[in-house]
């Protein structure tokens, strides 16, 4: 029978001893003390009176599911002093106001807890109730821990308190914390992904949270440092590629210099703000033309690449990839074109377009003066104020631009002249089509260099000239169409928007030179910033289409001219594509926009 006013037991020892050599006693319950002390064996039945588990017999002799009032005597009452033991002073129960459990028995208490936390007991899985002065009672039935998983547990923490300390945080290990039934937090999960984990592992060899940032930025080094020695070389195919900047470039920033257009020039075939672009290498003196030219040309394209990945900084998006990884598609002819320049103008009206109607709407002003294409990404705008903030901005920023252009520079609207000439290069659709029809004997056409590019003469081209005016009409009032039947507008219309009409355009032109791709290089990138764009088919076709516009010009481009079956397989397959991403890209955008929602 159990002595409901029998002494305390006296307070054991700092070290546990020797557990007994022939196993258990039979009266010994199992003990939750140091973990060094359960991974040996059973504690004796000195250390069932600390505050780690009741008393020896009492709790042994107690009737399942009441536990005697000496059973919830704590170790601070049995040691509260030597007078108090020797006189038998009977320990009362806990009440409301006991006192907290001594230092020492809360420090074993606090050991005995975190065990049990580390080799994961269902029953210590949720956190301690601190309210309670008294320590959790031992689960009786638990056989103890094995000794290799308390290693296992001690290896883990010891990995998480070095991941943690990198933020100046140590582990809230249970020898090291000095709080009250305080106990140690599990680690973190090293499943996941690196870059979702708190911690990292010894393996792991990027920082957490810049991993990305890094690939990224190494793989634009790598490609961008292979595009200089292509065009430092520049004897990939036919060759010349950098050519346009030595001599053509070079020429009109003389004639600018002088304070005009280059007049009657028909390789001039661009709206005045491009002088503000044929200019800019006056701006790093210490370079020759070229060296400045293309040191601008990777500026922007940085400029691209960071506004891309600030874009995407939630990780789930791919445009700054596409970007990156797409543009040495094209080889190193974006290094020796402007377009680069004009697509960075137009990425980044897209980008600040929704926060700032007003600014997008300039800088697609600014792209437009430059090349007339960028004037298409405002075709997307939420209608209400942001339509007329942006369109307002944009009106504005050309007037004020080709004013102030119109008085430093004589002959600003000869390009209209020079661009009105223009036939059917032998890399457009129409282009195609005539190259098949002189393959089997249906044409008797030929080529000739002409307003810079190599274009089509021959009977019947006036016909084709004006199907492509009327395939430029049509996407027009398509895109017209669609702006007024438009009900439903999502983050992703502006941009998906701008990309469908650039690539329409693109299409029905009488001229689709390589560079062409660079810009919608740079749209599906800003398209796929956004989760619910509805242009990844289309981007999918697009990026094998850069692919083989580089095949096509400078590699085979002796091939494209004599119309082998070499060179027409690559123009058909590469204008196949861009037909098909057209297409997908104008049902995609009429489906979100103006379609009505199934079901």
């Amino acid at each position: 029978m159990t002595n409901d006013h029998a002494p305390a037991p006296p307070e054991p020892p700092l070290t546990p001893p020797e557990p007994p050599t022939t196993g258990p006693s039979p009266e010994a319950a199992p003990t939750r003390a140091a973990p060094e002390a359960a991974a040996t064996g059973p504690a004796p039945e000195a250390t069932l009176g600390t505050g780690t588990g009741p008393a020896p017999e009492a709790a042994l002799d107690a009737p399942t599911g009441a536990a005697p009032e000496a059973a919830l005597v704590t170790a601070p009452e049995s040691a509260a002093g030597p007078a108090a033991s020797a006189a038998g002073a009977p320990p009362g129960p806990v009440t409301e106001g006991s006192p907290r459990p001594a230092p020492e028995a809360a420090r074993r208490a606090a050991l005995g807890a975190a065990s049990d936390t580390a080799t994961g007991s269902p029953a210590d899985a949720r956190p301690p109730d601190r309210s309670d002065p008294r320590p959790p009672a031992p689960d009786l039935d638990a056989p103890p821990p094995p000794a290799r998983t308390l290693r296992a547990a001690a290896l883990r923490r010891a990995r998480w308190a070095v991941g943690r300390g990198r933020s100046g945080r140590a582990a809230d290990g249970p020898a090291t914390t000095g709080s009250v039934g305080r106990t140690a937090a599990p680690p973190p999960s090293l499943t996941r992904s690196p870059f979702e984990s708190e911690a990292f592992t010894s393996a792991t060899f990027v920082a957490t949270g810049y991993g990305p940032q890094i690939a990224l930025a190494s793989v634009w080094l790598v490609t961008r440092l292979g595009m200089l020695v292509l065009l430092w070389r520049d004897s990939l195919g036919i060759g010349g590629v950098g050519r346009e900047v030595h001599v053509l470039y070079r020429l009109w920033y003389d004639r600018l210099a002088h304070g005009t257009f280059p007049p009657d020039d028909p390789t001039w075939q661009y709206p005045p703000g491009a002088a503000l672009v044929i200019g800019s290498p006056a701006a790093l003196p210490w370079f020759t033309y070229f060296q400045a030219f293309v040191a601008l040309v990777l500026l922007a394209d940085a400029v691209v690449t960071v506004a891309l990945a600030l874009a995407d900084s939630d990780r789930v998006t791919h445009g700054a990839w596409v970007w990156v990884c797409g543009l040495p598609l094209l080889l190193h002819i974006p290094l020796a074109r402007y377009d680069v320049q004009t697509t960075a103008v137009a990425v980044l009206a897209l980008l600040v377009l929704r926060a700032r109607p007003a600014l997008g709407g300039a800088l697609a002003g600014l792209g437009a003066l430059i090349k007339v294409w960028p004037a298409l990404t405002l075709i997307g705008t939420p209608r209400g104020r942001s339509t007329r903030e942006a369109w307002l901005a944009a009106c504005t920023t050309g007037v004020a631009l080709l004013i102030a252009l119109g008085v430093m520079f004589r002959h600003p609207l000869d390009f209209l002249v020079q661009q009105g000439a223009r036939g059917i290069q032998i890399e457009s659709l129409g282009g195609t089509a005539l190259a098949l029809a002189r393959a089997v004997g249906l044409w008797p056409g030929r080529v000739q260099y002409r307003y810079g590019a190599f274009e089509y003469v021959g009977p019947h081209i006036s016909y084709v000239e004006v199907l492509a005016l009327l395939a430029t009409l049509a996407a027009c009032c398509w895109l017209v169409v669609w702006r007024v039947r438009a009900r439903r507008w999502t983050a992703a219309t502006p941009l998906d928007a701008a990309f469908a009409a650039v690539l329409l355009f693109t299409l029905t032109s009488r001229v689709i030179s390589p560079q062409y791709l660079v810009w919608l290089l740079g749209l599906a990138a800003v398209c796929l910033t956004c989760r619910e764009t509805v242009m990844r088919p289309a981007v999918l076709l697009l990026l094998p289409a850069t692919a083989l516009s580089a095949l096509a010009y400078p590699v085979l481009y002796e091939d494209v001219l004599a119309g082998t079956p070499a060179g027409l397989a690559v123009m058909v397959a590469r204008n196949g594509l861009l037909l098909a991403a057209g297409f997908l890209a104008c049902r995609g955008l009429w489906r979100t926009s103006v379609s009505e929602p199934k079901g």
